[in-house]
């Protein structure tokens, strides 16, 4: 090899590599960043931006079409917490309110749904590494309360402060979606079927014979020249202003456990909400049928479900289709306006 020739090779070959580590560097051209077919150029520290509308299953959200608000979010409601939510501060450890309650058995309100998986499953998941297919496997319930308080605010109070219970979801008099906990845990709100469902507290006062309503109805609505709506002290809701009022008019009469009550409705913001939820519900989970408890002739069964049929069954569901002891969702609810609301989204 000639002197010229070495020279060139000894100037060229660096500024080569220079080039080649140059070009390896670059952003992606225009062309690159457009194409469809390919995913947007993502930065560490891009924010994840939120519509507000989500609700999260086994850490994946998926959206809803009504307003959410997530235990991480600000005004949540974080049943993941061991301390009371509401009280003084000083005095909401576990340790120091479990003296003073005796309910608040132990720190955790939720665990682990354990039900018809492996010892190879559970001990995948017991640390929290749940995938949505395993979950898809598990639910096939969801179950419909009204939380007896009146407002999402005070039933958290009650569930989580008092009686060391839990709910996935709470809906409130304006229609606002509180979800408390993923749905992969196990929450505690309908014994038999908490491995297996989804529960959800319908914001309303509740249901009462004629011996039990005494003054309820009348410390709770009050009566303006629109009608009937709620005394909502002021904050109680999330949206300022709001005139919370049934959807039905007058109270609603109904054999529930074969007995006569009454209850006012629930509020039409409430309706909207639950029905896109349980369409969301009903197309997360496959085994979650978007229908009610029927009987022969295709009316809503008003008590409890035999033993065999509550086992083998799936879909959505009151309470008392899990427990002789209890009446809520109450007979205001319109099961009908659920499920055909909830078809209609599905099929869009």
């Amino acid at each position: 090899m000639n002197s010229a020739l070495t020279r060139f090779l000894v100037l060229a070959v660096p500024l080569l590599i220079v080039a080649q580590a140059a070009l390896l560097r670059l952003p992606p051209d225009k062309e690159t960043l457009e194409a469809p077919d390919r995913a947007p150029l993502v930065r560490p520290g891009d924010k994840l931006a939120r519509s507000g509308d989500e609700i999260m299953v086994c850490g994946q959200l998926f959206h809803v079409g009504a307003p959410v608000v997530l235990w991480t979010d600000p005004g949540g409601y974080d049943a993941y917490r061991t301390e009371c939510r509401f009280g003084p501060i000083e005095q909401s450890a576990w340790e120091v309110a479990s003296l003073q309650n005796k309910e608040l058995k132990t720190p955790a309100r939720y665990n682990l749904r354990r039900e018809g998986l492996t010892p190879e499953q559970i001990e995948r998941v017991r640390g929290g590494g749940w995938d949505l297919e395993l979950l898809q496997g598990v639910v096939d319930q969801f179950v419909l309360h009204y939380d007896q308080s009146g407002t999402s605010r005070r039933c958290f109070q009650t569930l989580h402060d008092r009686r060391c219970l839990s709910i996935h979801f709470m809906i409130d008099l304006d229609g606002t979606i509180y979800q408390t906990l993923d749905l992969k845990e196990r929450a505690w709100h309908a014994t038999t079927s908490n491995s297996r469902s989804v529960g959800i507290e319908i914001a309303n006062i509740g249901a009462f014979t004629k011996e039990e309503l005494g003054d309820r109805f009348n410390n709770w609505y009050t009566r303006d020249e629109n009608g009937w709506r709620v005394k909502l002290p002021e904050g109680e809701v999330r949206t300022p202003g709001f005139v919370a009022r049934p959807l039905t008019p007058d109270p609603v009469s109904g054999e529930i456990q074969g007995k006569t009550l009454m209850q006012y409705d629930f509020t039409p913001q409430q309706y909207e909400s639950l029905v896109r939820l349980t369409a969301a519900l009903c197309r997360i989970f496959p085994k979650l049928p978007c229908d009610y408890p029927r009987d022969d002739s295709g009316m809503l069964i008003p008590h409890k479900l035999p033993d065999d049929q509550l086992k083998s069954y799936r879909g959505l569901l009151g309470h008392y289709h899990i427990q002789t002891n209890k009446v809520d969702p109450g007979p205001a609810l319109d099961w009908e306006r659920i499920v055909n609301g909830a078809r209609a989204m599905m099929r869009e």
